[in-house]
């Protein structure tokens, strides 16, 4: 394995291990936290709005600067999207994102984090989204052409 690779291996160990850190440490591990939140009509928490808008206020303000660079400081080059439409695959999995999200209380970062907690509930989400990711793997090599041929 060459070394730029090792460098970017460690950049995304650190990375999310600060990451599970803010996760934890904001409580967000916590689904009851996060079900609050969602329920505008109950006893609304406001947390989930305060990390959501720190999360954001950072990533505004640093990523002006960092797309001045000409490279980044751990790779070759920049790796943005380029498609600029909205589709239905993509509404699509974004409504179902947010079923799951309202259902379980847990998206895919949190869910690995709350493992720590000694809870089934972060291994059930956790076996469900691996179903979910597995089906559409499915569907996706039922619908899509073969390229033998």
């Amino acid at each position: 394995m060459n070394k730029m690779r090792l460098q970017q291996m460690g950049i995304a160990l650190i990375s999310g291990i600060l990451f599970g850190l803010g996760l934890g440490l904001s409580q967000m591990i916590d689904r009851e936290r996060v079900l609050g939140f969602l329920d505008v009509a109950g006893i609304w928490d406001p947390t989930l709005l305060f990390v959501l808008g720190g999360a954001v206020s950072v990533s505004v303000v640093t990523f002006r600067f960092i797309l001045r660079q000409q490279q980044p400081f751990f790779g070759v080059t920049f790796k943005l999207p380029t498609r600029q439409t909205i589709d239905l695959p993509l509404l699509g999995g974004a409504v179902l994102f947010g079923v799951g999200w309202g259902i379980s209380g847990y998206c895919p970062g949190p869910g690995i984090v709350g493992l720590m907690l000694g809870t089934w509930n972060p291994v059930l989400f956790l076996i469900s989204l691996a179903a979910g990711m597995w089906a559409y793997q499915g569907y996706l090599h039922l619908t899509q052409p073969s390229s033998k041929g």
